[in-house]
């Protein structure tokens, strides 16, 4: 499955949570499938911190052939015969706001200055993504949505949907996700955060004014994510308390693990694999939008106009819900989920809530397991498909 983006720019001024206008703003989106005629199978796909608009399928070389490791971050979940099935839906991803993947964001050109927007680009938050994505669809010509679905914050876009647009929405897909992040996930991204900005290469967030990036702390902080996003389970069974190979050993013994230095400061595999996240992450992502993107999960909390109380919040919705957790992700664990459920039950809304057991951690809701599969397959078969012609 060949897919190519396209860019949708938009002309009228967006009003954003935090007071502030982007005049005006280009989202990027790639689609899948195809749109029935009375448009009734489209599938909003949110995603997560570090993903974008290339959800499925693969980018083409310049003789139309597929590109080696191009495929989309859920092209296990997403494509023909697929879970989600793009011979009966049409799936859409779109890159949000403040990305660094195409759409309006800080490394995009700021129209009152004629520079890069850097540190300017306005704070954006969950409800803005689903404003702009909301605005998209309006000139797609798609009024209701089969479903929208996301995982980890593409899951709390997701909920959001369901919020600020009740009458759109007719299932919401939520996988590994919360109602808002607790003290040590904010914790997590300050650390983080922090590692950027003390970044002396991060000149107060104006870095490619001075040509320069701040690496380093977009190193720290993806080692630091990448940490969380892992069970304990995982990181043993993987690395233990393995060194890395040194000279005169077979470096396929290892496989993509055998990340080598030469310096002698790294010793242990997981230091050579957190080390080899880390400088892969800087090299193609934006700190600036790493700043936007967390304090958006920081700030989503749907109830706390409602006093904290989290049933009151939902009581807009109006969508049938499929949550999924898994065990051994402790970043969004699956209490949270049952927080969602319990929320929904006592607004007597219909919903189906998976619970996984499985080892890999957060990152589970990206993997091929199939008990997962195969309750997101029986999901949109046999309950999406019933309102989508």
């Amino acid at each position: 499955m060949i897919v190519t983006p396209v860019t949708h720019r938009f002309d009228r001024p967006l009003a954003l949570r935090s007071g502030a206008v982007l005049p005006a703003y280009e989202l990027v989106v790639e689609t899948y499938g195809t749109l029935n005629a009375d448009k009734s199978n489209a599938v909003l796909v949110c995603h997560a911190l570090n993903a974008s608009h290339h959800v499925a399928g693969f980018h083409a070389d310049a003789h139309g052939q597929p590109l080696a490791r191009s495929e989309g971050w859920w092209h296990n979940m997403i494509g023909p015969g697929k879970p989600v099935d793009t011979t009966r839906f049409f799936v859409i991803g779109v890159n949000n706001l403040g990305s660094c993947f195409g759409s309006s964001g800080p490394t995009h050109t700021n129209p009152a200055t004629g520079q890069a927007w850097g540190a300017d680009f306005p704070v954006v938050t969950v409800e803005d993504w689903v404003e702009a994505q909301a605005r998209l669809l309006d000139a797609m010509g798609i009024d209701t949505l089969a479903a929208v679905m996301g995982g980890s914050l593409g899951g709390m876009q997701t909920l959001s949907w369901t919020l600020q647009y009740p009458e759109r929405v007719r299932h919401a897909v939520v996988v590994a996700s919360a109602p808002n992040l607790t003290a040590e996930n904010i914790a997590f991204n300050e650390v983080a955060r922090r590692a950027i900005v003390t970044d002396p290469d991060f000149h107060d967030g104006h870095y490619l004014r001075h040509g320069t990036l701040p690496r380093r702390g977009l190193r720290i902080a993806r080692m630091i994510g990448h940490i969380t996003y892992l069970s304990d389970d995982v990181m043993n069974e993987k690395f233990g308390r393995a060194l890395r190979p040194v000279d005169g050993e077979d470096p396929a013994a290892v496989a993509e693990l055998a990340y080598r230095y030469t310096t002698q400061d790294v010793e242990f595999q997981i230091e050579s694999y957190l080390r080899y996240q880390g400088d892969k992450f800087s090299e193609y992502f934006d700190a600036n939008t790493y700043l936007l993107i967390t304090r958006a999960l920081d700030y989503f909390d749907p109830a706390r106009e409602f006093d904290g109380n989290l049933s009151a919040a939902l009581a807009r919705a109006k969508a049938k819900f499929l949550l999924v957790s898994f065990s051994t992700d402790w970043r969004f664990s699956p209490a949270r989920s049952r927080e969602i459920v319990k929320a929904l039950l006592e607004n007597r809304r219909a919903v189906s809530y998976c619970e996984i057991d499985a080892p890999h951690g957060h990152d589970a809701f990206l993997l091929d397991d199939p008990r997962y599969h195969a309750a997101v397959r029986s999901y949109f078969e046999h309950t999406v498909a019933g309102g989508a012609k």
